[in-house]
């Protein structure tokens, strides 16, 4: 639902609070110059004062109480429109306070709930004229006097700024936003890298530009050996714990341009564009020597070591899948060497053994 106590209605509220403030205030004085030649009774002139000076604070404070903050506000703008036709008819239709007036407050319907709201407007303006011809009486003002020409330059000026402004911050908020699920919708939640679908994408990219451009690249995929042991011995908390730790070091030891993520489970991958074997090599060795060293005084008998296969792009791979898959058997054999080292494959060619374990 979208009416909370603490999100979208009472930010609708705010929003709304300032525009208002501003909208009431000046429109206060394009009225005025209208309704002075007609001489209304005391009771208008009061009316038209809490109208413009006081209405725009009770209404803030009257949807802040409401249990729907944003349907209050909504009842509120129809309220606005009601005075807006109410004061339309007070000063018989005088043209350019009458445009004036009304087309803000329509502009005002249209911004905060659309076509829905634009005609309820449209329906609470009408009733409000023919309340003040019932009240007051008609009849018509087809002439404007250079003063209240005057009175309304501030209204067709001050207030779409002010109005604008609001929306300009909330497109940036919007944008904001947008750009906060994106990232969310493209990052693992436990390890803060790439989730796997994301960082396929970057694999597809990158294998594009390594082949159209013909630059060096590696990838390499990382595991956590034994890890199922280490989740049913010291339990899936210290399992969570020894992930964000490796998530913590790819972060730390890689270079700026180099793309780590969680390709799934105990699982993770790197590319490394611009970077040929041995820098790429290198990096790896030095993660699985920092992982190794990982102790936790509170489970002096947890160990952590990592097998890890890279693979160098080249101009006879077929695909990013096929870039993957000599990876993948590097990293097998990896595994099926004793682990806890660093395999290496270029091409079709048969994995090539880094580092042995101590």
């Amino acid at each position: 639902m979208i009416d909370n106590r603490s999100g979208k209605g009472l930010s609708f509220v705010r929003r709304i609070y300032l525009p208002r403030i501003i909208g009431m205030g000046i429109g206060l004085f394009s009225v005025m110059a209208a309704l002075a030649p007609l001489q209304p009774p005391t009771w208008v002139w009061l009316l038209l004062v809490c109208n413009g000076l006081a209405w725009p604070h009770l209404a803030y404070h009257w949807a802040l109480r409401c249990a729907t903050p944003y349907h209050a506000e909504q009842r509120n703008l129809l309220i606005d429109s009601l005075m807006g036709g109410f004061w339309t008819a007070a000063i018989h239709f005088n043209p350019l306070p009458s445009v004036t007036l009304l087309s803000m407050m329509t502009l005002n319907n249209v911004a905060a709930g659309g076509k829905r709201l634009l005609v309820r407007g449209l329906l609470a303006q009408l009733a409000g004229m023919l309340l003040a011809s019932l009240v007051l009486g008609t009849g018509l003002q087809l002439q404007a006097s250079p003063l209240q020409v005057y009175a309304c330059l501030p209204m067709l000026t001050l207030y779409p700024l002010a109005l604008g402004w609001v929306c300009y911050r909330l497109a940036i908020k919007l944008a904001e936003h947008k750009r906060q699920l994106s990232a969310l919708s493209r990052t693992d939640s436990l390890s803060g890298l790439l989730n796997h679908g994301a960082w396929k994408d970057l694999l597809l990219l990158k294998f594009q530009i390594c082949r159209q451009q013909q630059l060096p690249a590696v990838i390499a995929l990382i595991d956590i050996d034994h890890f199922k042991a280490i989740n049913d011995t010291f339990g899936h908390v210290v399992g969570d714990s020894v992930l964000r730790h490796l998530s913590q070091e790819l972060q730390r030891n890689l270079g700026q341009d180099d793309q780590a993520g969680r390709y799934g489970g105990d699982e993770f991958c790197v590319i490394f564009p611009g970077q040929g074997q041995g820098q790429a090599c290198q990096a790896m060795e030095n993660l699985r020597e920092r992982v190794s060293a990982y102790r936790n005084p509170q489970l002096p008998a947890l160990r952590i070591s990592l097998s890890i296969g890279l693979s160098a792009f080249d101009k006879g791979l077929k695909s990013p899948e096929h870039w993957l898959d000599q990876a993948d058997k590097a990293l097998y054999a990896a595994k099926h060497q004793g682990r806890d080292q660093v395999n290496f494959t270029r091409g079709g060619a048969a994995p090539l053994r880094l580092a042995y374990p101590d």
